[in-house]
């Protein structure tokens, strides 16, 4: 008889339980979150076939590969899904909780979630440190504008990043009481600013690196963030049968809620990852308004924001662009400024 799996997981233990076809309730255990515990915890149960399930989470990656590397049915669980059927149970604790995904399991009731590759997660990690050691510098620069406006001293609005330590350090060491406090927060912040430089250096050098990456940064508007941001994401373009779907992955398509005789379509659902829709609305911002190169989808922009306005022509050529950049991606063709001839 087949079993089904539900793995509960948290950052030191999991939550084993194992149901048959019928729902009923075989085994419950609780052992350390680690792969070789996990295996030998299966391992003891005697079926014909067992299929294991767990929702998506930071543990995904690693129990997935693990598990499936030791020849199990693995899947990993839209987590959204997962947390509207485990609502509805009256307690939640980590045993009911894996009762609950194993349950989802049996049932089919859930969307797979595609696990991406080692490359892919090596190159959102390089992403992640770069803009928090980015947000983390512009941070402190604000906390020293802020302690300046205690002693009378007024910033400029703009001070370029690069250029913010000259403007500054001697303004601090010019007064023995704004040295004695801000000098080691400016020192801090040179030591970061430099690190931000070469995680820089080396986003671009990847980017550069890409062959997908080189033809999205033909695109106008799509520099090298951007461009390793949506490679990092998507990973493998054949996990989408459409090229429109893209858009809707990554939650830049209206919500629609329709009703018997009410139809109300609504916002973007800003569903997915929030880092790709972010960088695909600023490549697109960044083709309308600071662009000079021309291209059919900047036009059909441009006349969209005279009718609907900047912020919804900005999100729908950012929609457009997750669709043409996937199928460039998949057709391993260039980005086309012009229209062909002849075409309606």
């Amino acid at each position: 008889m087949d079993y089904y799996v539900g793995l509960d997981v948290s950052l030191r233990t999991v939550a084993v339980c194992v149901i048959n076809a019928d729902g009923k309730l075989i085994f419950e255990h609780s052992v350390a979150c680690e792969i070789e515990d996990i295996i030998e915890c299966l391992r003891a149960i005697s079926a014909a076939e067992l299929r294991i399930g767990f929702e998506a989470g930071p543990m995904s990656q690693h129990l997935f590969g693990g598990l499936r590397a030791a020849g199990f049915d693995v899947v990993c669980m839209e987590a959204r899904q997962v947390n509207a059927a485990l609502s509805a149970m009256r307690n939640k604790t980590d045993k009911t909780d894996a009762r609950g995904i194993a349950q989802v399991l049996r049932s089919g009731w859930f969307s797979p979630v595609y696990i991406k590759s080692r490359e892919a997660h090596a190159l959102r990690a390089l992403l992640s440190s770069r803009k928090a050691i980015q947000k983390k510098c512009i941070d402190l620069a604000n906390e020293v504008r802020g302690l300046f406006k205690i002693f009378g001293i007024r910033l400029p609005s703009r001070v370029d990043q690069g250029s913010f330590d000259e403007r500054v350090r001697p303004l601090i060491e010019a007064d023995p009481d704004l040295s004695l406090a801000l000098l080691p927060l400016l020192d801090a912040r040179a030591v970061l600013y430099t690190t931000y430089r070469e995680l820089d250096r080396r986003v671009k050098q990847a980017a550069s690196r890409d062959e997908a990456c080189m033809r999205f940064m033909a695109i106008p508007g799509v520099g090298p963030i951007a461009a390793l941001t949506f490679r990092a994401a998507v990973d493998d373009p054949s996990r989408f049968t459409s090229s429109r779907t893209v858009a809707a992955h990554f939650g830049l398509t209206p919500r629609r809620y329709q009703s018997g005789e009410m139809d109300n379509p609504g916002r973007i659902s800003k569903a997915g990852d929030s880092d790709v829709r972010a960088t695909l609305y600023s490549a697109a911002n960044a083709m309308m308004m600071r662009s000079v190169a021309s291209s059919e989808i900047k036009s059909w922009g441009l006349r969209l924001m005279r009718r609907k306005g900047r912020r919804r022509a900005v999100v729908a050529v950012a929609r457009k662009l997750a669709v043409i950049m996937h199928r460039i991606w998949a057709d391993g063709t260039e980005f086309r400024h012009e229209p062909l001839r002849g075409a309606a």
